[in-house]
């Protein structure tokens, strides 16, 4: 009788240390892919600033004219306009 219960606790102790290493490694796994997560916003492009508006946006989804940045079609257009002809 005393083996069995010398048993179920070696048991019950293995079960809890396996069942928190899980824990930290999912914890440790879940952080690992934030971290993943956050960097590949970084890595996206860089913000740029529309030149009529001042609004930020990403430079893949920016329009690009003679060096300056614009959020539409709209606003370089707009921009050029009032821009004196050189």
């Amino acid at each position: 009788m005393n083996l069995l219960i010398i048993r179920l606790v070696i048991f019950v102790v293995l079960f809890w240390a396996g069942l928190k290493l899980y824990r930290m490694y999912r914890d440790w796994k879940l952080e690992q892919d934030e971290e993943t997560r956050r960097q590949q916003q970084l890595d996206n492009g860089r913000m740029v600033r529309c030149s009529l508006c001042r609004v930020h946006l990403p430079e893949d989804e920016a329009l690009s004219q003679d060096g300056r940045w614009f959020c539409s079609r709209e606003h370089r257009d707009r921009y050029l306009e009032q821009q004196p002809p050189v």
